[in-house]
C-alpha cells in the first residue's frame, strides 16, 4: 500500500527511504528522510572543530551531508549503517567517506579514525523499538569511542528519553534534550548522552 501511494512521488531519496522501510519496518526506524529542522537541531553543537564524527543509521545521508557542509572532513566521518541497499546509495553519493556495513551493536569491535577518539556521535537508530541489551551494547560501543566529555546526539520519535534509566545508571551518563521540531514526520525530540566523570 505504501509503496504505490508514494509511486513517482517525491524525491529520489524520499522512495529509496519509503522503499526500504515497506521491506523492513523494524530496520528501518523512521518512514521518511530526516527534515531541515530536526537536521539543524542534531548537528547544532557539531562543526570541524569538534574532529572525528560517528554516525550510526545514517539512512540516505541527511545528517552526513549537513555536516560535510559544516565543514567537517571527509575523513572525519565514520558511518555505521547495517542496510546494503543504504550502504551502496551512502558509498556512491559520498566516496570519501567511511562507510562501514555493521549493525551499531558491533561498534566497540570496529576500529576507526586509526584509533583517535571520536568527538561526537549522532545516532538515527530507533532505539526505543530494541531490547535493553541491545541498546547496553550500543552505547557500549558509543563511549568506548567517544573522547572524554563528548557526546552522543540521539533523535527520537518518542515523549520521552530513548535510553532506559536503568542503562543510563549502569553506564553513568547524563542526558539533556536540546529541542524538539513538530517540523518532521514524525514529530523528532534530539538528546544529548555525556558520561559523567567517574567520582
Amino acid at each position: 500500500m505504501l509503496r504505490s501511494a508514494f509511486k513517482g512521488r517525491g524525491s529520489a531519496k524520499e522512495r529509496s527511504f519509503i522503499r526500504e522501510w515497506a521491506a523492513n519496518p523494524r530496520r528501518v526506524a523512521a518512514i521518511a528522510p530526516s527534515s531541515r529542522s530536526l537536521t539543524r537541531i542534531i548537528t547544532s553543537e557539531i562543526g570541524p572543530e569538534t574532529g572525528p564524527v560517528i554516525e550510526l543509521g545514517p539512512g540516505t545521508g541527511v545528517f552526513t551531508a549537513a555536516l560535510l557542509g559544516k565543514g567537517v572532513a571527509p575523513q572525519d566521518l565514520a558511518l555505521v549503517e547495517l542496510n546494503p541497499p543504504f550502504v551502496e546509495r551512502l558509498r556512491r553519493r559520498f566516496p570519501q567517506v567511511a562507510v562501514h556495513n555493521h549493525n551499531a551493536a558491533e561498534l566497540e569491535a570496529l576500529e576507526l579514525f586509526g584509533g583517535k577518539p571520536a568527538g561526537a556521535v549522532i545516532s538515527g537508530l530507533g532505539l526505543l523499538a530494541m531490547s535493553d541489551d541491545l541498546v547496553d551494547a550500543i552505547l557500549g560501543g558509543v563511549f568506548h569511542h567517544l573522547a572524554p566529555g563528548a557526546a552522543m546526539y540521539q533523535f527520537t520519535y518518542g515523549w520521552r528519553c530513548p535510553v532506559h534509566p536503568s542503562i543510563m545508571r549502569r553506564r553513568g551518563l547524563s542526558v539533556t534534550r536540546i529541542g524538539r521540531t513538530f517540523r518532521n514526520l514524525p514529530p523528532a525530540s534530539v538528546y544529548k548522552f555525556v558520561k559523567q566523570p567517574a567520582q
